[in-house]
């Protein structure tokens, strides 16, 4: 009679190792304060380099702010739906100033017709982002109506008596938490496009790895990135004081520093086996 065999030793753990990555990486370059200053010279620079297309630019820009304030000062109640059709159009006008940048750093020729046609190979995912950037507007104009519900509960008041609330100081509270609302959602939507877009041309990423990257831009340099909107909203706010004529400029100068400001911050590092390709 034969003996049984002993049992088998128990195999040994092998922890789980991921497979080597086959896609590049974003990395979060560490950023300055005077990063953003550096981003507004390049910008400035390329505006220089390519006038009429900047030009062109700024119009749309300039043309948006007059019928959005037209329409504030005579139909305040279609604000929200005007500023859904900018924020619609906004990025396609974005990607051509950042098309212009994109060739200027390749060596090659910017050209109004290349500019104005860069979006139609990322038209999924740039309608996908702005989807995204509208939802949040709505979001934002609803949390908005909330509190003036709350604060003015005899009823909504005029575009006048808006206007009047905000610099009374017997008002103080409402503007306090109407500004704390708004900086909130203002920083998820700065949080959400900073760098989305520029990202999308560059690499033609999807719109949701787009999107966190940029927040992931925002996380890693929250110091910088804040001052950079700080002068973003700075220079257009001083651009719409001459009834926005100088979104003219403001605009495609902007527009320009954003692309430097992503390339600044994002650094992209090739998988190994695409990096021993090479």
């Amino acid at each position: 009679m034969t003996e049984p065999e002993p049992p088998a030793e128990p195999a040994a753990y092998q922890p789980y190792v991921p497979p080597p990555s086959t896609v590049p990486q974003a990395l979060m370059q560490p950023l300055g304060l005077l990063d953003p200053l550096r981003w507004l010279r390049a910008g400035w620079a390329d505006f220089r380099a390519a006038p009429g297309i900047g030009l062109f630019y700024g119009a749309c820009f300039w043309g948006m702010a007059l019928v959005l304030g037209g329409v504030f000062r005579n139909r305040p109640e279609y604000v929200m739906s005007i500023a859904s059709g900018c924020l619609l159009l906004g990025p396609f006008l974005a990607m051509g100033l950042y098309e212009v940048s994109r060739r200027r750093e390749a060596g090659q020729p910017p050209t109004l017709g290349a500019s104005a046609t860069c979006w139609e190979p990322h038209l999924r995912s740039l309608a996908l982002l702005v989807l995204v950037l509208i939802v949040l507007e709505l979001l934002w104009g609803r949390a908005s109506l909330v509190v003036f519900a709350v604060f003015f509960y005899t009823g909504m008041p005029s575009t006048t008596g808006v206007i009047q609330a905000i610099f009374n100081p017997e008002n103080m509270e409402f503007v306090m938490v109407y500004a704390l609302v708004g900086g909130l959602f203002a920083l998820l939507v700065y949080a959400t496009a900073v760098v989305s877009i520029p990202m999308i041309l560059d690499r033609g990423t999807d719109a949701i790895s787009a999107v966190i990257t940029s927040i992931r831009v925002v996380a890693a340099n929250p110091v910088t990135l804040l001052w950079w909107g700080f002068l973003i909203t700075l220079l257009v706010a001083a651009a719409l004081l001459p009834w926005g004529a100088g979104l003219l400029v403001v605009g495609p100068v902007l527009g320009h520093a954003s692309w430097h400001a992503y390339r600044g911050a994002v650094r992209w590092q090739e998988p190994p086996a695409a990096a021993g390709a090479d």
